[in-house]
């Protein structure tokens, strides 16, 4: 008897704290206490509506990124160490190619590789006529190593710019070598967010060129160390686009990794939104310097190639603040300060898939997945109880409350409920009454053996107990399978099996026993209707 009453007492904390995490997603009341859950069931893309997006990384750009980055550094190096050079520039991708204008300094450029340049190897050596010429390239390690980086960066990256725009539950994970899943649920301007999602968001600080024309350059004669972008412009009224071309030259001065900030400010002259933006102590001090050094002169910004604003340098900008200013409205004001604030990513993205659902057909599969659990629940119900009457209610009982322990781990645990996740659920209430049939079995052979209802009952769990186990046991080692291997739909599937499998254990084994205890202990029933 006292065994008894703290099973009963167990089983009742557990039911209770199971419908405490329930109950939030029908509606938390204004008088629920802050410290109960009120955590609701995440639905999923497809039964609440969003998008769903699969991103190929262009992991080769990023280590393109790098062999410029390290054929400036390059240049620098040998600089100091006073090697004469020429034509030193990236090629093909990885590859960086430069002449030595001294044949006797081709030794000590090889030492400064081979001391400074470690990830570079020496892949071919020429001369042109009396010159050496070398060609390097990244060692094959390091490549890997970048592509593979710039596939983690880019993730962390699209998960901070979808954190500020606002989505709830996102789903974003890597899927393969050098691609990206993300499914936003709930999404209400898809258009927008792929725009989020997918700029670049490389910030660059340039020099204009005005010593040179721009009229010779859009005819072809572009200066060396120049280039040509653009500034877009789009009329708000009419939406007419503009395209300013601009003379630009190439090397950069400053870009957005040494921003600390970005926010949307208001023009108080002219009442329009632009982006403010600061920078940390080293960037500060490069603005400062870049700012002091070119007086009089137009400095570029440029985003992703697109010129932005072009101000003239009034005089040295000390603090370490600057302003984007363009034709924005505050909505794209607001996107530019989240992609900045997110960092740039370290390569582009092409969108490989996408797809949308909508609300609505998000509604009719919640009804319809509700709907084939109802339907079915109802039938395995019925046929439970009249097959197997008194006992049948109590499977019933347990089958019920098996349903709501996984509707609370699904809760508390902030899992995602999808649709073959429901599917996952229907499964689970077959084995769940499984598990029942044949324990009621096992009583049914007891009792026509002559045994008393409580030796049959206490024959029955007991003879049941190791087929249950084993076949709910390489049911959920089926499931953690593919959970663990699975991906979207195949996952949503092997959560609920995998939280049903350990719920209809609970419920069958533990609960139904107390029940037939109850009345064979408690109310000392003489027969069981089973």
């Amino acid at each position: 008897m006292k065994t008894l009453k703290w099973r009963s007492i167990l089983i009742l904390a557990v039911f209770v704290v199971a419908c405490a995490y329930v109950f939030p997603s029908f509606g938390v009341p204004i008088w629920w206490p802050n410290l109960l859950p009120s955590e609701k069931i995440h639905l999923g893309l497809d039964l609440q509506g969003g998008m769903h997006l699969v991103l190929e990384v262009e992991s080769d750009k990023a280590v393109e990124s790098a062999a410029e980055r390290i054929a400036q550094e390059l240049k620098t190096s040998l600089i100091k160490a006073k090697i004469r050079y020429r034509d030193l520039e990236r090629i093909d991708g990885n590859k960086i190619r430069l002449m030595i204008l001294n044949p006797r300094q081709a030794a000590s450029f090889e030492d400064v590789i081979k001391k400074s340049f470690g990830i570079l190897d020496i892949t071919s050596k020429s001369t042109d006529g009396d010159k050496p010429v070398f060609q390097l390239a990244l060692k094959e390690e390091e490549s890997r190593y970048i592509k593979r980086l710039a596939v983690d960066q880019g993730l962390e990256t699209i998960r901070n710019r979808i954190d500020q725009f606002g989505v709830s539950e996102p789903d974003i994970r890597p899927q393969g070598e050098n691609r990206i899943l993300i499914q936003l649920p709930g999404i209400k301007d898809p258009k927008r967010a792929i725009e989020l999602i997918g700029k670049t968001a490389l910030l660059e600080f340039k020099l204009v060129d005005d010593e040179h024309s721009i009229k010779n350059a859009l005819k072809g004669v572009v200066p060396p160390g120049d280039e040509i972008l653009y500034q877009v412009e789009v009329d708000p009224v009419t939406k007419q686009e503009t395209r300013t071309p601009y003379l630009i030259k190439k090397r950069t001065y400053l870009t957005g990794e040494y921003l600390t900030d970005a926010r949307v400010q208001i023009d108080s002259q002219y009442n329009e939104p632009y982006v403010s933006i600061e920078f940390d102590k080293k960037g500060a001090r490069l603005f400062e310097q870049v700012t002091g050094a070119n007086v009089k002169k137009r400095l570029a910004i440029v985003l992703d190639g697109t010129v932005y604003s072009a101000p003239v340098i009034q005089e040295k900008i000390s603090g370490g603040e600057a302003r984007i200013t363009g034709n924005f409205t505050t909505e794209d004001a607001h996107d530019l300060a989240i992609v900045l604030r997110a960092g740039a990513l370290p390569a582009p993205v092409n969108i490989l898939e996408e797809r949308t659902v909508g609300p609505s057909l998000g509604r009719d599969s919640i009804e319809s997945g509700l709907s084939s659990m109802l339907i079915g629940g109802i039938l395995v119900l019925l046929f439970i109880l009249i097959y197997y009457k008194g006992a049948g209610l109590i499977a019933n009982t347990v089958l019920f409350m098996n349903i709501i322990l996984i509707a609370a781990v699904l809760a508390a645990f902030r899992a995602t409920l999808t649709l073959p996740g429901i599917a996952g659920i229907i499964l689970t209430i077959g084995m769940a009454v499984d598990a029942n049939v044949i324990i009621f079995e096992r009583i049914r052979e007891e009792i026509r053996m002559g045994k008393t209802p409580r030796a049959a009952v206490e024959g029955g769990y007991s003879k049941a107990i190791l087929t249950i186990l084993d076949a709910n046991i390489t049911t959920l080692i089926a499931a953690l399978v593919l959970f663990q291997f699975g991906t979207g739909p195949v996952k949503g599937f092997a959560v609920t099996l995998s939280i049903g499998i350990v719920a209809s254990l609970f419920t069958s084994i533990i609960v139904s026993r107390l029940i037939f205890d109850y009345f064979l202990l408690q109310r000392r029933v003489k027969s069981i209707s089973i």
